[in-house]
């Protein structure tokens, strides 16, 4: 099955939007079946007859028909919106519980950037969220920020959509019931690369998201052995968008690399995060992500090889 399948709900808020499209389906199907039957029928039945200068019998009007065609609707359209309106109320969740994750998303042309609050957690593109099950709730709350433009956090098998827009803070959240990797996708045209603009979400146990915590609460490490690379990294262009805790680069245009080779994709899903990979992009973002932000560097091959020897002890 699709890792984006809305039919395969793997969160509360995902499974209440789900049951209610099923809900609404399975009425108006009904309403479909029986409307279509009765157009067969009359096609069939009062279909023509070799005597094509006889008058049907004429019928005017029937209390029971009017009364049956507008209660019936009516109690339909009840249903419906008392069904719609109990999920928007619990997807629209208030309450938070002392054990629930406060992440902060924002959305930049063309990747995301997650703050944790209350953990001294910063990343990107790639979000992990602990796993709820009824004997440990732990939902996830998510306040969702936009730095530049309008884009769409969307990831169907955790949560509906929900925009991002300047300078207006909206919120949602999810509580995922298995642990693996959920995909998602802004959901709105943002620019160029709105296409991969991915969303990776990564639900772990507790015991592997608080490993995880751990290690990205951890500063850069230095070596000697990568000293040079560090110089190349903090004497170009590199510093004015990027951050790397323990350095001058304090960037906020670019995602912060002080862990950048803990995550499994660059450019927010466009290629795979290895060496040969990261001195690829570097060298030539555009080849992957036309239109990217992100400037090629021009660094020459020395210098191109001593940076991604440093970044890569970025984990």
């Amino acid at each position: 099955m699709s890792p984006t399948a809305i039919f395969n709900p793997a969160s509360t808020p995902a499974a209440a939007i789900a049951g209610l499209f099923l809900l609404v389906l399975a009425v108006t199907g009904a309403i479909f079946v029986v409307v279509a039957g009765l157009l067969v029928y009359a096609v069939v039945r009062f279909r023509r007859v070799d005597d094509a200068t006889a008058e049907p019998a004429q019928v005017y009007g029937s209390n029971q028909v009017e009364l049956a065609w507008t209660v019936v609707p009516m109690l339909i359209v009840v249903v419906l919106f008392l069904a719609t309106a109990r999920v928007i109320t619990r997807v629209q969740r208030t309450d938070r519980p002392d054990e629930a994750v406060q992440v902060v998303a924002v959305g930049h042309q063309f990747w995301w950037e997650y703050r944790y609050p209350g953990l001294n957690v910063v990343t990107a593109n790639e979000l992990h969220v602990p796993v709820s099950d009824s004997r440990h709730e732990t939902p996830t709350f998510i306040t969702l920020l936009s730095a530049d433009t309008d884009h769409s956090f969307w990831i169907p098998r955790l949560a509906g959509k929900t925009d991002l827009i300047p300078n207006k803070v909206n919120s949602m959240w999810i509580e995922p019931e298995r642990p693996g990797l959920y995909l998602g996708q802004c959901a709105k045209y943002c620019g160029t690369q709105h296409a991969k603009m991915l969303l990776r979400v990564y639900v772990d146990t507790r015991e592997d998201f608080d490993r995880w915590v751990k290690q990205q609460e951890k500063p850069s490490e230095s070596s000697p052995t990568t000293a040079a690379g560090k110089l190349v990294f903090e004497r170009t262009a590199c510093i004015n968008c990027h951050s790397v805790s323990g350095t001058v680069g304090d960037g906020r245009f670019g995602p912060d690399l002080t862990h950048m080779m803990s995550r499994d994709t660059l450019g927010s899903g466009a290629l795979s995060n290895s060496p040969q990979g990261l001195r690829a992009w570097i060298k030539s973002p555009d080849q992957f992500k036309p239109g990217v932000l992100m400037p090629a560097m021009n660094l020459n091959d020395a210098d191109l090889d001593q940076l991604v020897a440093y970044l890569t002890t970025l984990k």
